[in-house]
C-alpha cells in the first residue's frame, strides 16, 4: 500500500519502497526530489527562497536552497543512501507576478543548480520557470516525478 508523505512550503521529507512524496504550491518555490535508484530512497525538500546568508537559525534550515539540499543529502545518507549515487529532478521557480523586476524564481532555480552542482549531484529533469504554479508527486518505488498544474496537463518527469 502506497503511503503519502505531504511536503510543506520549507520542509522535507524522505521516502523508501512504495512511499510517495508530495507536494502543493510551487509557484516560485522550488521542489527538489533526490533519487537513490539503488536503494530506492527518495526525499523531497520545498524551498522557498535562494540563500539563507548565514541566518543561523535551525528553524529556518528546510526554507533556503543552500541549506535545505545539504540537510536533505545528509538525512538520505543516515537512511542508507550514497550521495554518488543520487540524481535530482526539479519543478517549480515559476515567475508569478508580472510586474515584478525582482524574479524569485529563476533565482531560486539557479541557486538550486548552483547547489546540485556543488553537491556533484546530477540534475536529470526538470519543470521550471514560466508564469504557473505546479504540483509535485514522486514515486520512491520507481523515481518518477509526476507534475501537474492547472491548464496545463500532466508531465511525467
Amino acid at each position: 500500500m502506497e503511503k503519502k508523505l505531504v511536503v510543506g512550503i520549507s520542509d522535507q521529507q524522505i521516502a523508501f519502497p512504495s512511499d510517495c512524496l508530495i507536494t502543493y504550491a510551487l509557484g516560485s518555490c522550488v521542489g527538489i526530489c533526490l533519487y537513490d535508484q539503488l536503494k530506492r530512497i527518495s526525499g523531497l525538500a520545498h524551498i522557498l527562497l535562494p540563500e539563507s546568508f548565514n541566518s543561523g537559525s535551525r528553524n529556518e534550515t528546510y526554507k533556503f536552497a543552500d541549506t535545505a539540499i545539504a540537510e536533505l543529502v545528509n538525512a538520505m545518507e543516515k537512511q542508507g543512501s550514497s550521495r554518488n549515487r543520487l540524481v535530482a529532478k526539479i519543478a517549480g521557480g515559476a515567475s508569478m507576478f508580472v510586474n515584478s523586476t525582482i524574479n524569485i524564481g529563476e533565482r531560486n532555480v539557479e541557486a538550486v543548480k548552483r547547489e546540485l552542482n556543488r553537491l556533484n549531484i546530477k540534475l536529470i529533469a526538470e519543470d521550471t520557470g514560466l508564469n504557473y504554479g505546479r504540483t509535485v508527486k514522486f514515486s520512491s518505488e520507481d523515481g518518477k516525478m509526476t507534475v501537474t498544474a492547472i491548464g496545463k496537463g500532466i508531465k511525467i518527469l
